[in-house]
């Protein structure tokens, strides 16, 4: 067990689990509610919308998770008005400000001394520069997840499964998936510091997609959701350090590896007649 246990006796390495842990977990309340909607295309397209926001807080020596919000504030508040044209598709307004926003941050990351190392670090993050700061903020990501998950379930259910019917109850569909994309923001805001713009896709939407084929209650899949992200975590890092590889990059290769598993195994019950269930309420 020594191969196991030793990554985990150094201190950064000990910070990079804890902050993959909370990430997992805010990415389980969050990344549910994108598969279930369907929203995989606006999630990875925010998550490159951050670029901007971070390489411009990166050069002017601010704070990198402020510059991630507004950035994927102002990315959020451009597909909800863009969306609203009848002469475009929300695919369409998504793709626009998708390949905008990240040719907008490499132009910015370009104007950089360090441009090539500053760009790795934005695109693939960097698990192991963790620091207890980070932990704290993270923290109090989840904690705030928590609250807005907790406080919309029951529009965010009606929304994922019958828009109309979320009207008709008076559970305002516009406020509900408002606030939802206030807390798909907030996870992928979270997350890009352990496994960067890129890859936060990942953590976002494997691990969910995975229990999705398994579990039939929505919290359920929040667990097990959770479970499969802190399982990639830690395995991530143990590859990361046995081998030599980027960290980040592994526990979201980790994650996508786990929903192919899951999906070949759920592919095996199904021919055997082993029936999945259906996700819902």
């Amino acid at each position: 067990m020594e191969w196991l246990l030793a990554p985990f006796e150094v201190s950064f390495v000990q910070r990079a689990l804890w902050g993959g842990v909370f990430v997992s977990l805010i990415c389980a309340l969050a990344g549910t509610w994108v598969v279930l909607r369907g929203m995989a295309f606006l999630g990875d397209a925010m998550s490159h919308g951050m670029l901007p926001g971070v390489a411009l807080a990166s050069l002017l020596g601010g704070n990198l998770l402020l510059g991630a919000a507004l950035s994927a504030g102002a990315m959020a508040l451009g597909v909800t008005a863009l969306g609203r044209s009848s002469r475009l598709s929300r695919d369409t307004a998504i793709g626009l400000l998708f390949a905008g926003m990240l040719s907008a941050g490499v132009i910015i990351v370009s104007r950089s001394p360090s441009f090539a190392v500053d760009l790795t670090g934005f695109l693939f993050g960097d698990v192991l520069a963790v620091r207890e700061r980070d932990l704290g903020y993270l923290a109090g990501a989840l904690a705030l997840a928590a609250v807005v998950a907790a406080a919309g379930h029951r529009s965010f259910v009606a929304l994922a499964f019958d828009p109309r019917k979320a009207h008709t109850l008076g559970l305002r569909p516009g406020m509900a998936q408002g606030l939802l994309l206030g807390l798909v923001t907030l996870a992928i805001v979270a997350s890009f510091h352990v496994v960067g713009t890129l890859l936060v896709f990942g953590l976002l939407i494997a691990p969910p997609a995975a229990m999705v084929l398994w579990a039939r209650r929505i919290p359920l899949i929040m667990l097990g959701a959770a479970a499969l992200g802190i399982v990639a975590t830690v395995t991530g890092l143990v590859v990361s350090w046995h081998w030599g590889t980027a960290a980040g990059a592994t526990i979201a290769a980790v994650a996508v590896a786990l929903f192919f598993v899951s999906a070949g195994a759920a592919l095996a019950a199904r021919t055997g007649g082993t029936p999945v269930r259906e996700a819902g309420a």
